[in-house]
């Protein structure tokens, strides 16, 4: 197995190594490459889909997500449809920076995506460090966030006026999702690092002080999240997957490939509740 770093702050590219045949050895070396990389890419994995699910299961337990378009027969798998026939609107939908499903009180550790259709071009998904985007920011704001909490709400993304809730399931999921605090400044269980943990899909306020700061503070961890020297994209092809860790990433996905059709499947590692 190889290591390539992509960029000077996130992404490698991992090569001589297939993913559906891993040893304990292997497995481990991946997860200390994603620990340090946070974003790995594996090309030309041409593997079934139960091979995906199985590589996804070296790195802890897998979640179903309550709101996205599962697979029938493998409903642990998201499939990410856009383009071509279909009437889709997730990906103008994603088209911000976010942590995934940070509503939920224990959210992701991390996703594996896999690209399955892939466009001739376009679509191209960005990856920001948002690990580093803490640290620079100015001390000042630093010290301010550093022990507030964070609301976080699903309706904001998946609220009844989404095709993924009506008045009456959003009555349920309300009861089951209900709001959640996350700090603001998450900090990582394996490596101890300090990381943004807003986003503009799911924080709605910041608990405890008034609606100017915290609109305020809100558009400044943002606009950290939004430098180009903390980012690294990955041009998809077909049978590439990309793993990425949601306790220190933050990313945007992008329709310029519209109306091609695309279509990617992705596993999501179940996590814990952030502190």
């Amino acid at each position: 197995m190889k290591i390539k770093q992509l960029s000077e702050h996130i992404g490698a590219e991992i090569t001589e190594v297939s993913i559906d045949s891993l040893d304990e050895v292997t497995s481990n070396e991946i997860k200390e490459a994603w620990l340090t990389h946070k974003v790995l890419v594996f090309r030309n994995q041409d593997i079934s889909i139960n091979a995906h699910i199985k590589f996804g299961k070296h790195f802890g337990d897998l979640e179903i997500h309550p709101f996205a378009d599962n697979h029938k027969d493998h409903p642990e798998v998201i499939v990410l449809e856009a383009g071509g026939e279909t009437s889709r609107q997730y990906y103008h939908a994603a088209q911000d920076w976010h942590i995934d499903v940070s509503f939920r009180e224990k959210p992701p550790t991390g996703s594996i995506l896999r690209g399955r259709t892939i466009p001739e071009s376009g679509g191209d998904t960005h990856f920001a460090n948002a690990t580093v985007a803490f640290e620079r920011l100015d001390s000042d704001v630093r010290q301010r966030v550093d022990s507030l909490l964070a609301v976080n709400d699903y309706t904001k993304m998946f609220g009844p006026s989404t095709r993924f809730n009506d008045e009456q399931s959003h009555k349920e999921n309300t009861k089951k999702y209900p709001p959640v605090l996350h700090p603001v400044i998450r900090t990582h269980p394996e490596t101890g690092h300090r990381s943004i943990f807003t986003n503009n899909f799911f924080t709605s306020h910041i608990n405890g002080i008034d609606t100017k700061e915290s609109d305020y503070l809100l558009a400044t961890l943002a606009e950290a999240i939004r430098d180009p020297d903390l980012h690294f994209s990955v041009k998809w092809e077909s049978d590439t997957f990309v793993m990425w860790d949601n306790r220190c990433v933050q990313h945007v996905a992008t329709d310029d490939f519209l109306p091609s059709y695309r279509r990617m499947e992705r596993v999501t590692i179940a996590g814990d509740r952030p502190f």
